[in-house]
């Protein structure tokens, strides 16, 4: 263990100065461990975890679906899996860790993230012996199931599903799940869960089966991944199609009318760009995506000071957005 802090505040010098503070980047380091497992073919399958509780630790359960007999580990020690709570559907497992005598991390909540602000992403990315950070923001959060899944910039690689991702007061918010491809969107499960998941019977069972959310047909996904893979194509028609279903299915859904204004912009309808964009401020204010594309617009159109006075009222929401659209006008 004395390695593994080591080398962790070596890692301090590489991280951003907005990420975190050292004393929060330490304790969230010390609650990463690495899951692992053999499949049947004998080769070593890998993911993340983070503890969450005396002997508990939170990971994807995509993670399990290749091994029987998995076990954690952190640092130079390995520790033994009792049993498993599951939820397939919000990809969440919950293990019983014998003698894991380690403190778990404070558990924040997705809840009140808001546009912009900063997070990390803790996790052993590409299998690296020792926890890797990831500086990023909250570009969205959407309502699901009682609960606020995450879109983040901060990024991880295989082997940091069930990783951490933590606000900058170093609590734990969301657990990095999946990613899109192209559209560079990484996913966190929202920690939130974590309560329901405790209820959960446990098994002995950790071969885990079961159908994630974000791995259901194109067709039945939520509109918040469905909306992906027009994104990364730069698909603006069909982003203005799936949005504008969005937006009759989920008339106060302030993303879907941001999304719906965003594609109709990219197609040159500026009326009705604008138009949506005043929507999603309606319901949302501090929506700062919609009040900087419509800023780009009003400017466009020749009405500076309308910009300008959305640039003023944006620094109150998302100070580094207001200094990028600045720099625009």
């Amino acid at each position: 263990m004395k390695k593994f802090f080591i080398l962790s505040l070596l890692l301090l010098q590489t991280i951003p100065v907005f990420a975190i503070d050292k004393a929060a980047l330490l304790k969230a380091f010390g609650s990463i461990v690495m899951v692992r497992g053999y499949t049947e073919s004998g080769s070593l399958a890998y993911g993340s975890g983070v503890i969450v509780g005396k002997g508990e630790v939170i990971t994807n359960c995509h993670v399990l679906r290749r091994t029987k007999n998995p076990w954690v580990s952190q640092g130079e020690d390995s520790y033994s899996i009792i049993d498993v709570r599951v939820d397939a559907w919000h990809d969440l497992c919950l293990f019983s860790v014998h003698n894991l005598n380690r403190e778990p991390i404070a558990i924040g909540s997705s809840k009140n993230l808001v546009k912009g602000q900063a997070l990390a992403a803790i996790g052993h990315s590409s299998g690296a012996p020792v926890p890797l950070t990831s500086g990023g923001y909250v570009v969205s959060t959407y309502d699901y199931e009682k609960g606020k899944i995450i879109l983040s910039s901060a990024k991880f690689r295989l082997g940091a599903s069930g990783s951490g991702l933590f606000d900058m007061k170093g609590n734990l918010v969301g657990i990095n799940t999946f990613k899109t491809t192209g559209y560079g969107s990484y996913y966190a499960m929202p920690i939130d869960w974590l309560s329901d998941l405790r209820k959960k019977d446990k098994q002995t069972n950790f071969l885990i089966k079961g159908k994630a959310l974000w791995e259901e047909d194109e067709n039945k996904k939520p509109f918040f991944l469905k909306i992906a893979v027009p994104k990364a194509k730069e698909d603006w028609g069909d982003l203005s199609k799936v949005a504008k279903e969005w937006t009759e299915a989920e008339e106060n859904n302030t993303e879907a009318w941001y999304e719906y204004g965003f594609a109709n912009e990219k197609l040159l309808n500026l009326d009705i760009a604008l138009k949506s964009y005043k929507k999603s401020i309606s319901i949302d204010k501090n929506n700062s995506d919609s009040l900087f594309r419509s800023a780009l617009i009003h400017h466009k159109n020749g009405n500076l000071n309308k910009a300008k006075k959305i640039q003023k009222d944006l620094f109150l929401i998302n100070e580094a957005k207001s200094l990028e659209l600045e720099e625009l006008l």
